[in-house]
């Protein structure tokens, strides 16, 4: 069908673009095909950022050093100051873990780089404990954990969720000597195939 066509007034309905021309009523039917109308709507849906995927930064040693058994996903109380230094990716959590205190659960080890043009007002400092936003529940599973079965609360990856920070805190159990070999062993493996997937896909 072309993508206009023109036809007597007894054929027009409602919604379609009227214009007069040679004192005849014509109406033009602009046609798209349907792949462009799905096209562009699952180019809109795509657009939407999922979550937990604007990282901040990563602890890469930990899945080297445990077995990470369970993921937990936490908030974080911050200061001003450190919002503004995560923005920019002003943060280390390589050597960071997370310990109880009264109750409640704190990140330790993590460093927060505060930016030269913070407010001189503030005292900013870098390696200070921050408290885990957790439900009642997840903090009484997870010390339970801790408490009776040996684990360690180790944080894996911090992240944008919408306009919250997260971070991600796992369950684990640490390696031993050929563990850590094992698990070197594998991801070697994994890193030379897909070399090699790569190279005989050309």
């Amino acid at each position: 069908m072309p993508l206009w066509w023109a036809s007597t007034k007894s054929e027009i309905k409602p919604g379609v673009s009227l214009g007069i021309i040679n004192k005849k009523v014509i109406k033009v039917f602009h046609r798209l095909p349907p792949t462009t109308y799905n096209a562009a709507t699952m180019a809109k849906k795509n657009s939407k950022k999922k979550p937990g995927s604007n990282t901040i930064a990563q602890n890469k040693k930990a899945r080297h050093e445990f077995f990470v058994q369970d993921e937990i996903e936490a908030g974080l109380e911050l200061q001003g100051w450190e919002v503004k230094a995560l923005r920019a990716g002003k943060v280390s959590i390589g050597d960071s873990y997370v310990s109880f205190n009264n109750g409640e659960a704190f990140l330790y080890g993590a460093t927060i780089t505060p930016l030269n043009a913070a407010s001189t007002h503030i005292v900013a400092d870098p390696t200070r404990s921050r408290k885990l936003l957790l439900k009642r529940r997840e903090l009484d599973n997870m010390m339970g954990k801790v408490t009776r079965d040996g684990y360690t609360v180790v944080a894996l990856s911090m992240y944008w969720k919408q306009s919250w920070v997260k971070i991600k805190v796992g369950l684990a159990k640490g390696k031993k000597m050929h563990d850590k070999r094992d698990s070197n062993k594998e991801r070697d493996w994994q890193r030379d195939k897909a070399r090699i997937m790569k190279h005989s896909a050309r």
